[in-house]
């Protein structure tokens, strides 16, 4: 399993939120990490560079994602 490439189910999980909701952040906030990646599954991201805004922006991460 590729494990440093995370989808919004996955960034979900990670964070304790909704899938919803990170994609609503992906949308709306300027600071979400761009994805690395569109498939036709969806976007894919780096789980580093959302690791890193997460601690940046004060949020904890909870899950494995």
């Amino acid at each position: 399993m590729t494990r440093h490439l995370v989808g919004a189910t996955e960034i979900a999980a990670l964070l304790g939120c909704s899938r919803q909701w990170v994609n609503q952040m992906a949308r709306e906030d300027d600071s979400f990490p761009a994805p690395e990646a569109e498939l036709a599954g969806g976007r894919v991201w780096s789980r580093h560079a959302i690791e890193k805004w997460a601690k940046a922006t004060g949020r904890t991460i909870v899950g494995e994602g």
